[in-house]
């Protein structure tokens, strides 16, 4: 017993002295100036207590040197280590605390943990020893020798350690609370992001002591992203990609470079990491090696074996568990920490790419999954990578054991057995592998399906397409969960097959054992056990390392063939500053956008030179189609050029997209694109694009939040808003895309006169434009036809030939022209007219400027749940298949398959030991039928558990589907597709294959922990008090820690969407980015989005280990505690195989307690996803598709009489009203106009008609039925609209024109003759079945809205409703649709909202609105009438801007 308690002394020296110099190191490099001690009241009464503790280290380093001194000289003896050890730590302790008095190091009053844990422990040791002597002194009983009595030193030393533990306690303590009184300066420096990793010291590295601040943060307050440490140095996106582009530069071209670079970048970290893996793996092999000789000592066979033996075989243990627990953590967090470097140089390499490369046929939704599965499956690697070294050291390992102790015939057949599970495990992983191939295309299908719906949800609903869409969604989901079906009844045999692996190899190898006779002991058996046990592992992950091996290499393949994907040369116009009066120089040249088709017809041919002079104006015009946007697009090197010498460009360029390239952010921030303000030209440019007025009219005024892709603001105001973009960067050459419109006439003409004339009057601008009246102001004119430039010169010089092409288009738009009279000099008013200068510009006054103030308010940042994951999360998920009927059957399974697995295990070693009353026979068929048993059982368990997981995820899934398609427009133009997409996708598929299992896996864990703390307890009953009080403590422990950690789980989902979305909004923009030359500001956005993700991803990887390491701890701790137990007690007292098989099965404890805790946490971390996906299957709905006692008759409406009465709009009952009280009837199958300026509440009455927004007031009744009565899908199937914005679908040119598939080939045929589209569909062999791009991309914006016409011609239903339909085509292509509107819709009332006034001028009658009231309603002959009628002055203004060209028609 003296040499145990000498040993035990010698290694808490030995301790101390590596902490103390440890923290003395720590300090030196910290704080190498000291700090100053407080002053006040306060400060002296530290100074006492300093004193006080100070002189009680004194005394008691004299007391124990004293006694050493005493037994030397006085008692001739030499004085016991055990004495000679505590003086000596004494002694070390009394000067480390006399070097932190003197320095006081920065100022604090507390002292260091290691003199607070010598302090307490010393005092706690001699209570414990003193007690024992006056126990054995008191009681008739006396307690065995092995337990320490006290001697003199401790007597005399334990008031001094009393003093010393509560001074050191009170001043701590203190220190804590006078942090709340200290200045608030302090407590914001106190708060900054500051990254503690870096200075963090040796210990606290390896008890991750660094994350401390986080978890108190967490534990005081909700965390925010404030509250995170800012991401280390190493692990920045900016260096991490550094480190990567510097090891593809060392790398041969010609070999696959991008994998060893990878390497090469992250080698070193690596290598550290390697060796805590092998640590690890070593430390863990101890057990089961010592286990053998532990089972022999209780045996007591060995008579000359003392309870030393058995207390250095425990410390043994505890030490053998304490580095596995240590060398795992830091193995662990080690290999996230390289996944995250990884995983943000991949990302900033993809979105650099991504930005620089053009002409790429890689579509948006592939670069997105690179970021959302490939770069994540990466960087997941790297948890794995070291199982290709490690399996064949475990399995060495453990050969040695087994050879050890079961011979060499058992230990080959224990290989051959193990190899034989593996090959057999093999084939389940390669089709588990294929499965889940299947299941990601699937997948892809559906996410891409669903990005498309959102994006194009109010057309759906328009058209009442959302029902035909949803089961598109859900036969794609269909084919998605059969897969999954597949995939998770393989996870269930290959479950099966770990679990059953060591029982198979353990039946082989002890049934070998039998028949060559091999001696068996309890000790051999049980060592033998544990080794089968250890050996679970590299047989279940050996398919799963495979498998992981073969996708990683799959995804570091795409991502390598997407970043060396060539680029088509020139990769843009020359960019030259040149002093001279040449601004463009165009050279023939070919231009195609389809660079790699086998079609030789190229888009754009230019044929001759064409020279742009400094400050000239030049404009472009042409019918839908003729190649006008493609032209702008080569002078800013966005199409990819096949011939010819190129482009040439000096100066810098602006561009404006026909389609608007909105940011999400501020107007400002949109406005100002990255350039310094300059706010007297800032306000000059929002008052010369018409934006004054409307950010007058918005609460927030040019800080109004701006929608994603500007959801929350009208067609005009996106174009304005990105022409104030050109304008205000201040540019030399501009390039105008259709830059009129989307505006109405007035703004068309205010937008030209103090634009292109005024603010860029000598700037160069080529403006591409159907606007003909814009013309005679160009100093060139370049007319294109079948995208050559067919005329060019000036207007004068073109309008002169009269077989031009010029002059066909101004034909047409001359006689669309005289269908409108200019207003009479005289006139009577019919009703009373509102002034002139209430008709000025006024944009959006009431119409969106209360819709964007409620919009943008809906788009800040996601909302996130807050607190503990409510119960009723887990009751729904856990109830949602078959009603939670097989959640008991599971746990019954699990029960009895841990206790027959006990059984069994405890039978052979027990059986091995009575040879004589146990026949070999009998030992092994038993063992087998209770493996057998437990096999069964696991078996069923890992069967009913897919089932449940498949029907939850369905469920789920079902349910927010639906709820998404039934919400209102609102919440789609309020809500990010990111956020929905992002739990249609990540969400899901933790749902489908990884929230089940780890429910399971803790419950599963739990009832083993259980069991086994029953078994211990069977042994030595103390044991549980002990479990009782270890669980308490990691209780506690996990309750301080959850918090943080669980807003750190919510903040990984919610900080991945923004990079997402940061990435689909550059890469959308990305032309207008490169023009601008922005790419480095964008790119600096993506690095700091990555770094918040990587911030968040970093910290929330660590908190795990923090936990883990002091659960691990403390578990180690109860089972060093339980075998100095069992070695203590008597011989006698216990049976040897029980107590053996409880210290094998301790052996697994910290392990499976540190499964517990980690899964405790990660369930209630991933059930955010749960939790994410009920929020969305809650949505408040639009009113029911259909009501069945209000259904409309089959041939309702029947004429198409519209009456409005008395209606009144608001967009939120917080909101003023649009439109107020608005009473009129539009009489049947007539042509109905609705005119007004921006935002006088047109598209709102658009809205209303079909009941994207309800009335709050009145009624709409539609052949005397109220609409608001009838089923949404009743109401919007009957009625035909032709959106603003067309939209068309990825697909084929039928799936587009025809999506319900009500009509034949031959209508279908019939509808685009009459649209004009025959000719151009033909010119594709695949002729309906021809494809249609993304976005459809591959038709111009002009021939796009040509689509949507006839889209709704074969319905032939009684109300059709024209929003701006024709706002992209020339004149004359308006002109010809007007007619086919009119020839194909005589029986049908029109409803046209138009800026173009020919559009509108042979209706029937005309609806004048303004700010929400009707100002004019009347046929357009009767308001022509009267001069001062609002139509009359939109029909002036046209004639304004339109005169200057045709003075000969209009005077």
């Amino acid at each position: 017993m003296e040499v145990v308690k000498e040993y035990f002394d010698m290694v808490a020296f030995s301790l101390l002295v590596s902490w103390i110099t440890l923290e003395f190191v720590r300090l030196r490099k910290a704080f190498p100036e000291g700090g100053v001690v407080g002053e006040g009241s306060a400060g002296r009464r530290y100074r006492v207590l300093d004193w006080v503790i100070a002189l009680c280290n004194i005394l008691i380093s004299i007391i124990y040197l004293g006694f050493c001194i005493h037994e030397t000289w006085k008692l001739k003896t030499v004085p016991p280590l055990g004495l000679v050890f505590a003086a000596m730590c004494w002694i070390l302790v009394t000067l480390f605390a006399a070097y932190c008095k003197l320095k006081r190091v920065g100022g604090s009053h507390s002292w260091p943990l290691v003199l607070v844990s010598w302090w307490v422990f010393s005092c706690l040791l001699k209570f414990f020893t003193i007690s024992i002597y006056l126990f054995n002194h008191w009681s008739k009983v006396p307690l065995p020798l092995t337990f320490p009595a006290a001697n003199t030193t401790d007597f005399a030393c334990f008031p001094l350690s009393v003093v010393l533990c509560f001074g050191a306690l009170f001043m701590n303590t203190s220190e804590r609370n006078l942090e709340l009184k200290q200045p608030l300066l302090l407590e914001v420096e106190s708060e900054t992001c500051r990254d503690n990793f870096s200075s963090a010291g040796f210990w606290s590295l390896l008890m991750f002591q660094w994350l401390n601040p986080v978890l108190a943060k967490g534990r005081s307050e909700r965390l925010e992203l404030h509250h995170v440490p800012v991401v280390p140095q190493s692990e920045t996106s900016e260096k991490a990609y550094s480190l990567l582009q510097e090891s593809l530069r060392r790398q041969k071209p010609e070999c696959s470079p991008l994998p060893r670079a990878i390497i090469d970048a992250v080698w070193k970290p690596l290598a550290i990491n390697a060796l805590f893996a092998g640590l690890n793996t070593a430390s863990s092999y101890l057990g089961p090696f010592l286990i053998t000789s532990f089972v022999e000592f209780l045996n007591g066979k060995d008579s000359t074996i003392g309870y030393g033996s058995g207390y250095i075989l425990a410390c043994c243990f505890f030490f053998a568990k304490t580095l596995e627990s240590l060398s795992q953590r830091q193995w662990y967090f080690g290999a996230r920490q390289i996944g995250i470097r990884v995983r943000a140089a991949l990302m900033v390499s993809i979105y650099k790419k991504s930005l620089m490369m053009k002409y790429s046929g890689t579509s948006t939704g592939k670069i997105i999954n690179f970021l959302d599965v490939d770069v994540e499956r990466i960087g997941d690697f790297f948890w794995y990578i070291h199982g290709i070294w490690l399996l064949p050291f475990q399995v060495f390992l453990a050969l040695i054991i087994l050879y050890r102790n079961l011979g060499a015939a058992a230990s080959l057949s224990a290989l051959l057995m193990t190899i034989l599970v593996m090959v057999s495990n093999t084939p389940l992983a390669n089709s588990q592998e294929r499965l889940h191939s299947k299941i990601m295309e699937a997948k892809d299908l559906r996410i891409k399906a669903t990005a498309e719906t959102l994006k194009c949800m109010r057309i759906l609903k328009l058209h009442s397409w959302e029902n035909a869409y949803l089961n598109k969604l859900l036969k794609l989901r269909g084919e998605e969960r059969s897969w999954l079906r597949r995939y998770l009844y393989t996870c269930s045999a290959i479950a099966f097959l770990f679990w059953t692996s060591p029982m198979l190899v353990s039946v082989v190898a002890f049934g070998v054992c039998i028949l060559v006779k091999t001696p068996l002991t309890a000790g051999t058996v049980l060592s033998a056990l544990a080794t089968f046990r250890i050996l679970q592992e590299p047989i279940y992950n050996l398919p799963e390392l495979v498998s992981m091996i073969i996708q990683t290499k799959v995804s570091i393949n795409r991502i390598q063939d997407f970043i060396k994907e060539e680029q088509q040369k020139p990769s843009r116009p020359n960019y030259i500053e040149q002093a001279s009066d040449v601004a463009i120089e165009i050279e023939p040249g070919e231009y195609t956008w389809e660079a790699d088709s086998s079609s030789k017809r190229p888009t754009l041919k230019i044929d001759k030179k064409i020279t742009i002079t400094r400050g000239a104006k030049v404009a472009v015009c042409g019918s839908v189609g003729s190649g006008k946007s493609s032209f702008l697009c080569s002078i800013i090197g966005e199409i990819p050029r096949i011939s010819g010498a190129g482009i040439e460009v000096f100066g810098s360029r602006a561009y404006v997209p026909q389609s608007a390239w909105i940011q999400t952010g501020t107007i400002k921030e949109n406005v100002l694109f990255g350039k310094e303000m300059d706010r007297s030209f800032y306000e000059e440019v929002l008052q010369g694009c018409a934006l004054d007025r409307d950010i007058g009219l918005w609460a927030d005024g040019d800080l109004t939040m701006v929608g994603e892709r500007g959801i929350n603001l009208s067609g005009g105001q996106k174009q304005r808003i990105q022409l104030a973009r050109a304008i205000y960067s201040n540019s030399d050459v501009y390039l105008l895309d259709d830059p009129f419109s989307a505006v109405d006439a007035h703004t068309g003409a205010h937008l030209f006169k103090e634009c292109l004339m005024g603010l860029l009057s000598n700037k160069t601008i080529i403006y591409a434009t159907h606007q003909l009246e814009f013309l005679d102001a160009a100093d060139l004119i370049l007319v294109m036809q079948d995208g050559k430039i067919v005329q060019s010169g000036k207007y004068e010089d073109l309008i002169a030939d009269t077989d031009g092409e010029l002059v066909r288009q101004m034909t047409a738009h001359n006689h669309s022209l005289i269908q409108v009279a200019p207003p009479k000099e005289h006139g009577l008013p019919i009703v009373k007219r509102h002034k002139v200068k209430q008709m000025e510009v006024k944009e959006v006054k009431h119409d969106n400027s209360k819709r964007n103030l409620e919009i943008s308010e809906g788009m800040h940042e996601e909302e996130r749940e807050t607190g503990r994951v409510k119960w009723h999360v887990y009751r729904t998920f856990v109830t949602l298949a078959y009603k939670g009927a097989l959640v008991p059957v599971i746990l019954f399974c699990q029960v009895l398959f841990q206790g027959l697995q006990m059984g069994s295990n405890y039978w052979i070693a027990w059986a091995t030991e009575k040879e004589d009353q146990v026949s070999r026979e009998k030992l092994i068929g038993i063992f087998v039928l209770l493996s057998g048993g437990s096999s069964a059982f696991v078996l069923g368990r890992a069967v009913l558990l897919a089932t449940i997981a498949i029907e939850t995820a369905q469920q789920l899934f079902l349910g927010m589907t639906k709820s998404i398609f039934r919400a209102p427009m609102f919440f789609f133009d309020t809500t990010p597709s990111s956020r929905i997409l992002n739990r249609s996708s990540t969400d899901q598929s933790t749902v489908d294959t990884d929230i089940p299992y780890r429910l399971a896996g803790l419950i599963f864990a739990l009832v083993q922990l259980l069991l086994i703390i029953v078994l211990m307890s069977q042994v030595a009953w103390p044991v549980f008090i002990l479990f009782i009080i270890i669980l308490a403590i990691s209780m506690w422990y996990q309750n301080y820690y959850i918090s943080a950690a669980r807003e750190l789980a919510r903040m990984v989902g919610i900080r991945k969407a923004p990079i997402l979305h940061h990435f689909s909004e550059s890469i959308a923009g990305a032309a207008t980015i490169r023009c601008f030359n922005q790419e480095d500001r964008f790119f600096a956005r993506n690095l700091s989005l990555i770094d918040d993700y990587s911030r968040i991803t970093f910290h929330n990887s660590a908190t795990m280990e923090w936990l883990c390491v002091r659960i691990n701890f403390l578990f180690n701790l109860v089972f060093f505690l339980v075998l100095i137990i069992l070695v203590t007690m008597p011989r006698n007292a216990i049976d040897p195989s029980l107590a053996g098989l409880a210290a094998t099965y301790g052996l697994n404890l910290n392990v499976l307690q540190a499964w517990v805790i980690w899964n405790l946490c990660n369930v209630e971390n991933k059930m955010i996803c749960v939790e994410r996906i009920l929020q969305f299957s809650n949505i408040p709905s639009e009113a029911p598709l259909e009501i069945e006692n209000c259904r409309p008759e089959e041939e309702w409406p029947s004429h198409g009489r519209i009456q409005l009465d008395n209606l009144h709009v608001r967009y939120n009952a917080e909101l003023p009203m649009i439109l107020k009280g608005i009473s009129c009837t539009f009489p049947g199958e007539k042509k109905i106009g609705v005119v007004g300026r921006t935002g006088g509440g047109k598209s709102t009455l658009i809205q209303v008609l079909f009941r994207v927004v309800e009335p709050s007031a009145g009624r709409i009744m539609i052949d005397g039925v109220d609409i608001c009565q009838l089923g949404l899908h009743d109401l919007r199937s009957r009625l035909s609209i032709i959106p603003q914005e067309p939209t068309l679908f990825q697909g084929t040119v039928r799936a587009n024109l025809d999506p319900l598939q009500q009509h034949s080939d031959s209508e279908i045929w019939d509808a685009l003759r009459k649209c004009r589209l025959e000719e151009i569909v033909k010119q594709d062999q695949r002729l309906l079945e021809a494809p249609v791009a993304e976005d459809g991309e591959n038709w111009s914006v002009g021939q796009r809205q040509l689509i949507c016409l006839a889209r709704v011609l074969p319905k032939k239903t009684r109300i059709l409703v024209l929003d701006e339909a024709t706002a992209s085509v020339d004149t004359a292509t308006d002109n010809f649709i007007q007619k086919t509107i009119r020839e194909e819709t005589g029986n049908c009332t029109v409803i046209t909202v138009a800026h173009r006034i020919p559009t509108v001028i042979d209706s029937d009658l005309v609806l004048v609105l303004d700010a929400g009231r009707i100002l004019e309603f009347d046929s357009p002959d009767v308001l022509l009438k009267d001069e001062s009628s609002a139509f009359s002055k939109l029909v002036l203004e046209f004639f304004r801007r339109s005169r200057s060209n045709h003075d000969s028609e209009f005077t």
